[in-house]
């Protein structure tokens, strides 16, 4: 069937969605100190901004970037809402770094409409993903980064109310994504423990795996097992949107473990809503599917 509107979508890329737009700020301490902390990182040692910083420097506020915005991204996206996919969700966002920001700097950047996927069906209904690519510089047009961030405008699926509280039956979990960072981690959680990487230069424990340490960057490691005990650092209670397998309201949560890492995992043992900031849980595992483990937590109190 012929997809008249992606037609006239794709037509957008390669398109401007900003031309010469001027971060709000320069590069400065303050904002660094806040990131960092509200991130858990500490401080570059030599007051430089974190390469993953990158898109604060971009960001406009509510006042928004004024004569710099591109009219062509506002244009697709009201096409789309004319069309019936005025629903929309940030789905992911690749960055590249060539060099890291020194306070004191002034970055520009220009957008442009890089992809218009062709019309896909996902769980929350169908539409287009939009990828728009930002290049970031300084000085005379020195490129040091370079950012993608990618949408989906749907049209929301229609579900019954029954359907929306009820997972269908014979619905399976979502697998977990298994790459060569998190490998040993998934094997350890088969195995029924809970490993948590140690930074073979300075000792400080992380998770989830990454592949080098954010404390002092070094990139050799190995695991300990968590014990077994923690707390409720933070928690939902998530009722919407239903997805297959899952049976709404349940609790998830941000929990603290005692080795002093995060970990998410589904609260089991009370119901959602006794869950509590602060209530001990203990770990367990939960074989799903009869296919692959997830590490859960059990209440200690009721």
């Amino acid at each position: 069937m012929v997809d008249e509107l992606y037609d006239r979508l794709k037509a957008y890329e390669g398109r401007p969605a900003a031309i010469a737009a001027e971060g709000k700020d320069p590069v400065n301490s303050p904002m660094i100190r806040h990131w960092c902390e509200a991130m858990g990182h500490p401080v570059p040692e030599d007051g430089s901004a974190p390469a993953t910083m990158l898109q604060v420097w971009t960001m406009s506020g509510l006042a928004g970037h004024g004569a710099a915005r591109a009219g062509a991204y506002d244009e697709l996206l009201a096409l789309l809402d004319e069309s019936g996919c005025a629903s929309v969700v940030a789905t992911d966002c690749e960055q590249e770094y060539v060099r890291v920001l020194r306070p004191g700097e002034r970055i520009t950047f220009d957008a442009v409409i890089e992809s218009v996927s062709t019309r896909k069906t996902t769980a929350l209904g169908t539409g287009y993903f939009v990828t728009t690519r930002t290049d970031i510089r300084v000085g005379g047009g020195e490129l040091v980064g370079t950012h993608r961030f990618r949408i989906l405008k749907y049209e929301p699926a229609e579900r019954q109310a029954k359907a929306a509280t009820k997972a269908p039956p014979g619905a399976r979990r979502p697998r977990p994504v298994v790459n060569r960072d998190n490998a040993g981690y998934w094997q350890g959680i088969e195995e029924h423990r809970l490993l948590i990487q140690r930074c073979g230069g300075c000792g400080a424990l992380r998770l989830p795996w990454l592949p080098g340490c954010n404390g002092c960057g070094g990139q050799e490691w190995d695991t300990v097992p968590a014990a077994g005990g923690g707390a409720v650092f933070s928690y939902v209670v998530m009722h919407h949107p239903p997805f297959p397998a899952f049976d709404p309201p349940y609790a998830v949560a941000l929990v603290e473990l005692a080795e002093g890492v995060r970990v998410l995992g589904n609260v089991i043992g009370v119901p959602y809503e006794k869950v509590r900031v602060g209530m001990p849980v203990a770990l367990e595992f939960q074989r799903v599917d009869g296919e692959f483990t997830v590490p859960v937590f059990r209440a200690e109190e009721g």
